[in-house]
């Protein structure tokens, strides 16, 4: 069974790869910073205290 789609053009594998490197990894990346961020302050929130704090 063949697939009808067209090949990628490398121009299109170049926008893909840039759109990747330099708008989805930092936007994903800043968004699991913010969330560990709102998970650690929604625990001090709860319990009083940071986690791991003696």
């Amino acid at each position: 069974m063949e697939s009808d789609r067209p090949v990628p053009t490398k121009a299109e594998e170049i926008k893909v790869f840039l759109f990747i490197t330099a708008v989805l990894a930092p936007v994903l990346a800043v968004g699991f910073i913010a969330a560990y961020g709102f998970i650690v302050w929604f625990y001090q929130l709860l319990t009083g205290h940071l986690p791991g704090a003696a």
